[in-house]
């Protein structure tokens, strides 16, 4: 099953990161797998790594546009969030709104980000509520849409990252649109997102996480081989250390294995445990499973 491994980086909507582990699989089902990494950057004192496997949905959700939904009663807000405690650029295009909704918006998102770890469908209920009181600003789209992904809300997450994009012209999220597509059963859509002029302006990370998402919705279709090829480049070097390496070398390993290469397998998983620095794969799991 491919590793889907989409890195999210520093949101104007929050000041730290964290880290949290969705796994999920390219079957119809979307069983759980072990455990790459996605980072948000929500509000947190540090980064945190837990798994989500529990998060991943057996089938997208398609309801309408969540501000259309009855929310009757707002999530409850720490008593010491204020809501300054979002960076600068999200506090300024908060502040276009009244500073009621402003100041109600703000606490919510800084609550999501609080909560992603631990309780994440409780992070995705403040980012909804956030959406519901501003839906036109790019910060609350960004995190709604991030959320929704969290908690395996394919459509909603489709809907409010292209909102995002569409509002700031940003291709960063691409790799988490294309992989929503997956979610939804539409892989050919997935390949048509990563073949699409805005793939070109991709980052180098963003880039890398695209051809994982690639490679899985090449096997989505079934088309292993040409799953392993799309891993293929010059970043699938065993002597590199970039940010993304590990969960690389470990796509790679995982695509050669659902291609019957077993031989090649075990070196990219052992290159992606001296690779994993930070505990992003279960790397050595997988090489005591093919040694057993």
């Amino acid at each position: 099953s491919p590793i889907v491994v989409l890195r999210a980086r520093r949101r104007r909507w929050a000041p730290k990161p964290v880290a949290i582990t969705v796994t999920r699989t390219s079957s119809a089902s979307w069983s759980s797998i072990t455990a790459p990494k996605i980072t948000f950057a929500f509000w947190s004192a540090a980064p945190v790594t837990t798994s989500a496997a529990s998060l991943t949905s057996k089938s997208p959700r398609s309801e309408g546009p969540l501000m259309f939904r009855r929310i009757p009663v707002a999530p409850s807000i720490d008593e010491d969030v204020t809501g300054a405690e979002l960076p600068r650029d999200a506090r300024a295009e908060l502040r276009t709104a009244s500073k009621s909704a402003a100041d109600a918006v703000a606490r919510h998102l800084v609550m999501a980000g609080r909560l992603i770890d631990d309780d994440p469908q409780l992070a995705y209920a403040h980012a909804a509520f956030a959406r519901r009181i501003l839906p036109r600003l790019a910060c609350v789209r960004e995190a709604a849409g991030l959320c929704a992904y969290a908690v395996g809300r394919w459509a909603e997450a489709l809907n409010d990252l292209r909102t995002y994009k569409r509002l700031t012209g940003s291709v960063e999220h691409l790799p988490v649109m294309a992989d929503c597509e997956r979610g939804l059963g539409r892989p050919e859509r997935a390949l048509a997102l990563a073949n699409g002029a805005d793939a070109a302006r991709l980052a180098p990370a963003a880039a890398v996480e695209m051809k994982i998402v690639v490679s899985g919705a090449r096997r989505d279709l079934g088309q292993l081989e040409a799953a392993v090829v799309a891993l293929q480049g010059s970043q699938l070097n065993r002597d590199r250390r970039d940010p993304w390496s590990a969960r690389l070398f470990y796509a790679y390993a995982d695509a050669l294995l659902a291609a019957g290469r077993r031989d090649e397998v075990r070196g990219w998983f052992v290159a992606a445990a001296v690779a994993d620095d930070d505990g992003d794969t279960d790397a050595v799991a997988r090489i005591d499973e093919l040694d057993g």
